[in-house]
């Protein structure tokens, strides 16, 4: 699917994402987990190399396959739906770093699955998640996650498999001599877009569409992320607003495909920061299910725009990690519902327990799925002097 050449490019844009997302320096002898799915074997193999070779302990761990995951879900008793093996939490104390080598080769087989029973095996691994959030808090943690292409979500994206190798190849700058470098250049620039926006200080952002009309509040001692090795490719600037401050209306005109399910225009209305109505095209009642997860399920966690400047993903890649990256001619909007970002607290993160982070407006929950829009768009910064400053237009920031 892709050549040696790109498989090594591939490989070192993945370790300088992971060396980027830590604000800590890795040191030798670092545990860095390397969890992948089998069509991404040989993207792993070329990773665990180049981790070996920096004194790092690379743990290599192989993803369910469709068969084994349908057949827990499917069959687990109560207790095995909740049943974490023996040493996960000693390492996810210890682990240092994670890589997440995405290949599924099915999107649907989880279609005919209770989303209850998805959503029950998701909130008991929350506190494995927990543990890795607060070491990342403390700098101890860096993760990076890609996407290796596969017939399956090539058909589901409408493409061949060698059109959707080439969007993954072009959005990933794997035929530039020097990626690594590229990637080092979008990431000084985004660094000057976020110190603008963060130098807003803006009450509340109001973003409208054709059928968009949502007004979203930063909240208090917040910081624009974005562009930081988290996610290869990642070309969007976010933050995790206060979810108390979010009214409107919102629509997702990008598809989804979530546990087993393809959902398609999503609409939501919100009010005092809580989704009070809820319409779909397809899958609406999954969509239901979703945000009845948990309370915090039906709040805004994170607030995402995207420059088309930045990005060469101008195709529907049926993957969110590619969706929500989406240029094309208007870049795009998105917001997830579910859990927030604390990193995008403007001090230190590891001082905020979870009385603060409610506080401030941080959302807690099991799930955190974004939801993308790519109409035209435009989206003010209204401040305190009470003027509006408009900070994207025409899928590009303003600055």
């Amino acid at each position: 699917m892709l050549t040696r050449p790109q498989l090594e490019k591939y490989a070192d844009v993945l370790v300088w994402g992971l060396t980027t997302s830590r604000t800590e320096p890795y040191k030798p002898g670092d545990v860095i987990l390397v969890q992948y799915e089998l069509a991404a074997l040989k993207l792993a193999e070329a990773v665990y190399a180049k981790l070996l070779a920096r004194g790092l302990n690379p743990v290599p761990r192989l993803a369910l396959t469709p068969t084994m995951e349908t057949a827990f879900y499917a069959t687990a008793d109560e207790a095995q739906l909740v049943f974490q093996a023996p040493g996960q939490v000693e390492l996810n104390e210890n682990l240092h770093g994670a890589m997440h080598l995405l290949a599924p080769d099915s999107l649907m087989h989880l279609s005919g699955i209770d989303p209850k029973r998805i959503a029950t095996a998701a909130l008991a691994r929350k506190p494995l998640r927990d543990i890795l959030v607060g070491r990342e808090e403390k700098g101890e943690f860096g993760w990076t996650l890609c996407l290796y292409p596969t017939a399956e979500l090539a058909g589901k994206a409408g493409m061949t498999k060698k059109e959707y190798a080439a969007q993954v190849v072009s959005a990933c700058f794997l035929k530039d001599a020097d990626p690594v470098g590229r990637w080092r250049k979008l990431y000084d620039e985004a660094r000057e877009i976020k110190a603008w926006l963060g130098s807003l200080a803006a009450e509340y952002l109001h973003v409208e569409s054709d059928n968009v009309d949502l007004k979203v509040t930063p909240g208090a001692r917040r910081r624009w992320l974005g562009l930081s090795g988290h996610n290869i490719p990642s070309f969007e600037i976010f933050t995790s607003p206060d979810w108390r401050g979010t009214s409107g209306r919102y629509y997702a005109d990008q598809p989804s495909y979530r546990s087993g399910n393809l959902v398609r225009g999503v609409r939501l209305t919100f009010a005092d920061g809580q989704v009070t109505e809820i319409a779909a095209e397809q899958g609406e009642s999954f969509v239901r299910k979703q945000l009845a997860m948990d309370p915090g399920a039906s709040r805004l966690g994170e607030f995402s725009l995207t420059d088309r400047r930045f990005s060469r993903i101008d195709r529907f890649m049926a993957n969110t990690l590619y969706d929500e990256n989406f240029g094309g001619p208007n870049g795009n909007c998105h917001v997830a519902v579910g859990s927030s970002y604390s990193d995008t607290y403007a001090g230190d993160p590891s001082g905020l327990d979870a009385a603060k982070k409610a506080a401030l407006g941080f959302n807690d929950s099991a799930l955190h799925w974004d939801l993308v829009n790519t109409e035209a768009k435009r989206v003010r910064a209204h401040l305190a002097d009470g003027s509006d400053v408009t900070i994207y237009e025409n899928g590009q920031f303003a600055y």
